[in-house]
């Protein structure tokens, strides 16, 4: 867990970083400071999703997914124990609203 704690004070660095350099750039060419903050703090928001889910992938789970075929339905575990990680696997096995990929 200490990992992804690190991750997200990373991407928090590395996104204000990115954010504040495109509003200088923004501000050097006359763009209004509204203007320039809405692209800074977006570049930020997808500069920390971005992280969030390289550390998501990176991180240990398992995936439990429908049997039924078609059906994409699944439950991603970090952390758990083996009866807990059961209770999931069993619910994804007879979860009832299956969802068909088109």
């Amino acid at each position: 867990m200490q990992h992804r704690y690190l991750a997200l004070s990373a991407s928090v660095i590395v996104g204000a970083a990115t954010g504040i350099t495109y509003a200088v750039r923004l501000a050097d060419y006359g763009v209004p400071i509204s203007l320039s903050l809405s692209c800074a703090l977006s570049v930020f928001a997808v500069t920390m999703w971005l992280a969030g889910r390289v550390a998501d992938a990176l991180s240990p789970a398992t995936t439990h997914r429908c049997a039924a075929a078609g059906c994409d339905f699944q439950v991603r575990l970090q952390g758990t124990g083996a009866a807990e990680s059961r209770k999931w696997q069993e619910i994804a096995a007879s979860h009832p609203d299956h969802n068909y990929l088109p």
